[in-house]
């Protein structure tokens, strides 16, 4: 949590000016909020209880709006005497139920009032009673003792609203500069989880499906958001909110103040509680998710196959299991969220009021504090749990957040490979393996001492049994993968000492099952490289065979190219992936299976390309189809990760080994292929298949 919390603190400080005047903008809100009961508090102790403090009567009537007539004389509430001013009788106004009654005398003591008959009033505290002769104060004589607080109360009232439009706009200052600023987080993080991708080896993808690294980059970074942007910004209110309250009940009484610290520690005890469990749901819930992503991605790529080979059943099922395993965990980790929840946070805050009102009741503080301190209080207190019950609520975003972003930065840690900017010059293309081994997993060696030479502009065939090495040479070729032992040298420089971004520079392949993004022929020909022309990309397509297959269609090379250019023939992606490698003019060509999977005309196309192609480079070529390697300058036979034979066409011909079996039995099934296509058939009457 330490190094990720850090982390995420580094992402933040890159937009830490609005952060930090969302901050700002954030705490001017609170303190608006928080000057509401203090408000109140003045508007009932000052203005509407007032009444009941000390009147006197005055003389000084022309000097202040404060005075009140009754009876015929003029009274002013104590509080507003100016100092010196003298002061005449003292008279009371006291409140009994519903009632409010005038006493032409001042009180002993207050207590518990009664109003007996309808002029004498008792008040009791404890043993000791007081009575005093009252006289019931009629609505309008009320009103006329009120009547000079109401411009005072207007203006606390004004004062209110205002302060409440303050807050408001503070409020949207904040929230819309901290969501912004989260949303620049994560484009940014986001950016930095693609650009890590493009830098990891390919041997990274070998182990992880495609749907896992694409659940990190969208839905691990979108946990991340609502950190951001939820988590911090109920955390950052919560924090602010409850520290302002902590010292506003300070300013109202330090005693009751006191009485609600203990909310403090309990509040960290339950959030250090919390993730210990909700932790480790939540690493499980994100690699459930991980999986599910991967099966669908997988499901929906092979979709054919599972359709041609009636596997819809199993395939529901196998998400099923997986979609169960996920609620199973969702449902453990909703029943701690509900345990944990506000509901619990709400017990605590009864439990706390219950306090409040025995320790006030139980005590002598009942006789010192006043209604509107008291309001103030359980208005303060109400507003201090309202922050805290959002902190709760906000724990199972937090801990998802967090676990989101430790597999982000798991990503980010992967060792990549820096792109390098530098240009190299166009290389010879001299090839040389010298006593090379390599193994995917230790111990288990695909290679085994492959020494050969390619000369510039040869081409080199590589032919075998499945498993048999060829793919693997080529791999480590792209620096794909490094060798184990032995080295692999290009122009005499030892491969493994030249940046792979260099050493592809002047590199070109072409696949058994090429690949073709979203976007238009053209653009798949020049990869939106702007070193490729339009005239050399028409010039590569017409180079290869495919100009006069293109121009048929509605937009020529400008046709669109939809996903994997499922709208293409094979033999049209193919002839367009050798269009792009003879456009960028590579001085290493590697042809993977290129014409296994196309039809004959069109690899009658192909093959005429191929001379073109590989002029002027060096060519190495996988191929089962051995009729199309014949012309090969050298063809390497390997088996089990050996070369068992090389050289050309004619010599291995002449060797009758290995080579030649493969080659005489691809020719007779060809005949018998041609034979059963005409009709023949055997003695028996079978046809020859």
């Amino acid at each position: 949590m330490k190094h990720t919390g850090k982390r995420l603190f580094q992402y933040a400080a890159f937009f830490k000016k609005p952060l930090l005047i969302a901050l700002l903008f954030l705490s001017v809100a609170v303190a608006t909020e928080l000057a509401g009961p203090f408000i109140a508090k003045q508007m009932i102790d000052r203005h509407i209880l007032g009444i009941e403090k000390p009147w006197y009567a005055t003389t000084s009537v022309t000097q202040t709006f404060q005075a009140v007539p009754h009876n015929g004389t003029w009274y002013k509430r104590s509080d507003n005497f100016a100092e010196g001013e003298p002061k005449g009788k003292e008279v009371r106004i006291l409140q009994v139920g519903s009632q409010f009654v005038w006493i032409e005398q001042p009180i002993s003591f207050d207590g518990v009032r009664k109003l007996v008959g309808n002029n004498r009033l008792t008040i009791t505290q404890g043993k000791e009673q007081a009575e005093y002769a009252a006289q019931k104060l009629s609505i309008q004589e009320l009103y006329t003792f009120y009547e000079p607080e109401f411009n005072s109360l207007m203006k606390l009232a004004g004062l209110y609203f205002i302060l409440i439009l303050i807050g408001a706009g503070f409020t949207y200052g904040q929230r819309y500069l901290l969501q912004s600023a989260a949303n620049r987080i994560i484009q940014r993080m986001r950016s930095d989880v693609f650009a890590q991708i493009q830098r990891l080896p390919i041997n990274y993808f070998d182990n992880q499906p495609a749907g896992k690294v694409v659940s990190r980059i969208t839905n691990d970074t979108e946990s991340i958001r609502d950190l951001y942007v939820q988590v911090l910004a109920n955390f950052f209110t919560g924090t602010i909110y409850i520290v302002g309250i902590i010292a506003a009940l300070f300013l109202l009484d330090y005693r009751l103040a006191l009485f609600t610290l203990p909310v403090i520690p309990m509040l960290y005890v339950w959030i250090i509680v919390y993730r210990k469990y909700a932790s480790r749901y939540n690493h499980i819930i994100r690699e459930k998710i991980g999986s599910i992503n991967g099966m669908i991605n997988e499901a929906i790529q092979g979709m054919t196959i599972i359709q041609a080979f009636r596997r819809q059943k199993e395939t529901i099922e196998e998400f099923d299991q997986l979609n169960e395993e996920y609620t199973n965990y969702q449902n453990k980790l909703l029943s701690l969220n509900s345990l944990m929840s506000h509901n619990l946070m709400n017990v605590v805050r009864n439990v706390f009021f219950f306090g409040l009102i025995w320790y006030v009741g139980g005590s002598s503080l009942n006789t010192l504090i006043t209604v509107g301190v008291l309001y103030a209080f359980v208005d303060y207190l109400n507003r201090m749990f309202n922050p805290m019950v959002g902190i709760v609520n906000q724990l199972p975003n937090l801990e998802r957040a967090i676990v989101s972003a430790d597999r982000v930065f798991e990503l980010l840690d992967e060792e990549g490979l820096d792109v390098v900017a530098e240009k190299a010059e166009r290389y010879l293309g001299h090839v040389k393996f010298e006593h090379v081994r390599f193994a995917y997993k230790a111990g288990e060696d695909v290679l085994k001492d492959i020494s050969f030479e390619a000369k510039p502009g040869q081409t080199v065939a590589l032919v075998g049994h499945t498993g048999s090495g060829k793919s693997s040479i080529l791999n480590l070729i792209f620096r794909f993968y490094d060798v184990n032992e032995g080295r692999i040298t290009v122009d005499g420089r030892d491969i493994s000492q030249i940046p792979k971004q260099q050493l592809r520079q002047h590199m070109g392949i072409v696949l058994q099952d090429p690949f073709l993004f979203t976007g238009t022929i053209a653009s798949n020909v020049s990869l939106d490289d702007p070193s490729i022309t339009r005239e050399r990309v028409e010039a590569a397509l017409r180079d290869v065979g495919a100009a006069e297959m293109f121009k048929s269609l509605p937009r020529g090379i400008d046709e669109p190219v939809i996903e994997k250019g499922s709208t293409l023939s094979a033999g049209q992606r193919q002839l367009i992936s050798f269009a792009r490698a003879l456009a960028f003019d590579p001085a290493i060509l590697i042809l993977d299976e290129a014409t296994a999977s196309i039809d004959t005309e069109t690899e009658a196309i192909i093959q005429a390309a191929l001379d073109v192609l590989s002029k002027g480079r060096t060519t190495f070529i996988i191929a089962h189809r051995l009729s199309t390697i014949k012309n090969a300058d050298k063809i390497l036979v390997l088996d089990h990760g050996e070369i068992v034979e090389q050289g050309s066409h004619e010599e291995l011909m002449q060797l009758r080994g290995r080579y030649y079996q493969m080659y005489q039995l691809q020719q007779g099934h060809q005949a018998m292929a041609k034979t059963h296509k005409a009709g023949v058939e055997t003695p028996n009457g079978i046809p020859l298949v």
